[in-house]
């Protein structure tokens, strides 16, 4: 039956509080039968009226407003696309309904097959940062001791691990935002670096407004995006860099802070290691040579150190991160330059200032924390580390040596996919790799090469079509658990309704194979017993959640992690100390490691000259929109991708708004239309990347990664565009070396009885 419930927004990491109300009884939009459901996703609009009524609920982050996808989240929960049982795919590559028992038989067959014949790592997992802790917890843990294999890692390596790293090396800890949001709200100066919020999480805005209105918003982003038109009319400054170039931006910042005299001395004195290093480091980066390599006037430059540093000493400064400066293969060294920045100004650790990232995705935070990442065990412990070991081999009951040792992060998980020595049979939770990894095509050869796929999912996603299996799991109105917000804070999700009678929960689906596979340990489907296990095995780890409980989170208290047992919490960290044995933070050094054209070199782009292409989000969609592309209103309005480029670079090449173009480099093609913008430089390129196929921006990018977060190389592919039709056959549509036909790698049922 339909409850209600109070709980949370399904998408980004603001977890904007909503109620969710109804008082009609549930019925299945989808009745199990046993008519084929196609590989190709539908994506027909749902017709039928959502089951709730969404309403924004105050609380910190959002105080009562939603954004265009959180109000029509749940039009999804009776979506005529709906998978509602499991699906096999034939030899004739159309998914079938079978039963759990069958499915279910098919996986364990598969996994005893992968291991027998190449390994525990012929087995793989790719999880998902949307999961609630409980499922990131869980998976962790029946990857390693279920499946006895390394190789998991999860999506976030595409989103956090390059701020992750810096924070972990500069605080000893990595909290996205290691303050409450709301403490933004009194803040004099705010720079904003390579994320554009106004779009990607509208109400987070509200908070940006106190910085606007006294001056002090400065928007580091290559196009004058929602957010960056925040500081016209005196609101702040818009510094517009070539893209690839923010890291030495960021060394010219602090080189004028560091010779102006605008450093706070007492407090790198105090707080800091490292600085005389970093003092030598930035010397060459004087702001007219930072101008000459990022197009960003030296008079900016300087004018930023100084407003960030008189912010410090007046209502405070904070530096804010965002993927657009960190999804490169130097992304570690950029948000560390950010971070050093920071400590030269004195603001981490202040009651008023501080630096911090913000974390994209609804469970970004806490979906890194506990397990799902390839190099960590929960509590956020270094798989490596002996002590960390020893304490989750005690918790979970068995011999240590048991425990896998590290994995392999992401884009090498996924480059091995159906290789001699790689993963033969993936497991995919709560990720859609076939839209949002980088070099789409080569992932989609590899998931059809694999000798078994299977794809946790509640649409047939473009990576459920390619699955050999595809297993229904709950929506996020239909199940219990808890998420982390970009602000280190646990909050509660509630169930509001019922799932339809095939669903199950991916904690049961994890709980049933387990018991099939004669796993160690125990394995539990229901949510509260799973958190009661990850409070012990997160205590005396740097994300300690052991001091929290269903219970309290039940009553609104406040749960910032770290919460050890006793605590009260910590809203705000590193107030006395950072992380780090001697309770200082690091400045490290970092200087850019890759040639980038000058910004006087670059012009508008003629025919034989590539384009920059950068990617990103649009305010409708989320992700790899396999969700807001089903939700009709979203679609309506952004139905298609579209190719944002400036003007004069459309004239060199006889471009008109509206015009198809085709974008392609040595990793494919893409075909859409044209959008004209002087709103982004004459050399650059904007396309979203939530479409699929022959809109798919990362058929596109680069597999290149940072050698210390493995995060891909998003934000600076080389691209030729030239004019195209609407009816040109584009190439490239199926990777090289792929083949349509699956018939030979699917497991009959029969095989397994």
């Amino acid at each position: 039956m339909t409850i209600g419930a109070d709980t949370h927004c399904p998408y980004c990491a603001l977890q904007c509080a909503m109620t969710l109300t109804s008082p009609a009884a549930l019925t299945p939009a989808v009745q199990p039968g046993s008519d084929p459901v196609h590989a190709a996703p539908a994506p027909a609009p749902a017709v039928a009226p959502p089951l709730l009524t969404v309403a924004g609920r105050d609380f910190p982050t959002n105080r009562g407003g939603l954004c265009r996808k959180g109000w029509t989240s749940a039009s999804l929960l009776n979506h005529t696309g709906r998978v509602t049982e499991p699906l096999l795919k034939g030899a004739d590559g159309v998914h079938r309904p079978v039963s759990w028992d069958e499915a279910l038989g098919l996986i364990v067959s598969a996994v005893k097959s992968a291991r027998a014949g190449h390994g525990p790592d012929a087995v793989g997992v790719f999880g998902g940062g949307g999961l609630t802790n409980e499922k990131a917890y869980q998976l962790g843990k029946f990857a390693r001791l279920g499946l006895g294999t390394s190789r998991i890692d999860y999506n976030g390596r595409f989103c956090m691990s390059s701020a992750a790293a810096a924070g972990m090396r500069a605080f000893g800890l990595d909290r996205g935002l290691p303050f409450p949001l709301a403490d933004l709200d009194a803040a004099s100066t705010i720079l904003m670096l390579g994320s554009n919020v106004a779009e990607t999480m509208p109400p987070f805005v509200q908070h940006l407004q106190g910085a606007r209105d006294a001056g002090g918003l400065i928007v580091v982003d290559p196009r004058r995006s929602a957010t960056a038109a925040f500081t016209s009319d005196g609101g702040g400054l818009h510094l517009q860099p070539l893209p690839g170039t923010d890291l030495a931006l960021l060394l010219g910042i602090s080189h004028a802070v560091i010779h102006e005299g605008l450093a706070d001395a007492a407090y790198i004195a105090e707080r800091t290691t490292g600085y005389d290093a970093v003092v030598r480091s930035v010397g060459s980066f004087w702001p007219e040579r930072v101008q000459s390599i990022t197009g960003v006037p030296a008079g900016l430059i300087r004018e930023t150190a100084r407003r960030l540093a008189d912010g410090a000493g007046k209502g405070g400064s904070y530096i804010l991160t965002g993927r657009g400066v960190e999804q490169h293969v130097d992304g570690t060294d950029t948000a560390t330059a950010a971070i050093n920045l920071s400590l030269l100004l004195g603001l981490p650790g202040s009651a008023r200032s501080g630096y911090g990232t913000l974390t994209g995705q609804g469970n970004g935070q806490g979906g890194r924390e506990h397990g799902q990442k390839a190099d960590q065990l929960p509590g956020y412990r270094k798989i490596t580390d002996p002590a960390a070991r020893a304490h989750m081999a005690k918790v979970w009951g068995v011999p240590e040596a048991l425990i896998p040792g590290p994995g392999v992060p992401a884009v090498e998980l996924l480059k091995s996919l159906g290789q001699p020595d790689g993963v033969r049979c993936l497991f995919v939770h709560g990720a859609n790799v076939a839209v949002s990894a980088p070099d789409a095509n080569a992932v989609i050869a590899g998931l059809r090469s694999l000798d078994f796929l299977v794809v946790c999912d509640f649409f047939l996603s473009e990576t459920a079509a390619e699955a050999d299996l595809v297993l229904p799991v709950t929506q996020w109105a239909e199940e219990e658990g808890t998420l982390t917000n970009l602000e280190g804070r646990v909050l509660r999700r509630r169930r509001a309704l019922t799932p339809p009678p095939g669903v199950r929960s991916e904690l049961w689906i994890m709980t049933r194979l387990a018991e099939l596979l004669d796993a160690p340990s125990t394995f539990s489907e229901d949510p509260e017993t799973v958190f009661e296990e990850l409070r012990i095995a997160s205590s005396g780890g740097l994300a300690d959640y052991s001091g929290i409980d269903y219970a309290m989170l039940d009553r609104g208290e406040e749960a910032y992690w770290p919460y050890p047992s006793g605590s009260t919490g910590t809203p705000r960290l590193f107030l006395d100390a950072f992380a780090h044995g001697n309770g200082r933070a690091v400045f490290t050094p970092v200087a850019p490691r890759r040639r980038t054209p000058s910004a006087s070199a670059t012009g508008t782009s003629p025919s034989g000259r590539p384009m920059t292409l950068i990617t990103g989000r649009l305010m409708e969609h989320y992700q790899s929109g396999a969700q807001t592309r089903r939700v009709a209103a979203l679609a309506e309005a952004q139905p298609e991708a579209r190719l944002q480029l400036h003007p004069a670079a459309a004239a060199a090449q006889g471009i008109a708004d509206g015009d198809f173009v085709s974008i392609s480099n040595e990793r494919g093609v893409v075909s859409c239309r044209a959008e004209l913008s002087t709103d982004i430089r004459p050399e650059t390129v904007f396309l979203p990347f939530h479409f699929p196929e022959l809109e798919s921006a990362n058929r596109l990018t680069e597999a290149a990664t940072d050698p210390i977060s493995g995060m891909p190389e998003f934000k600076t592919s080389k691209v030729w565009i030239r004019p195209t039709s609407s009816c040109d056959t584009v190439s490239g549509s199926v990777p090289a070396g792929a083949s349509a036909g699956v018939g030979g790698r699917i497991l009959q049922a029969e095989e397994t009885s």
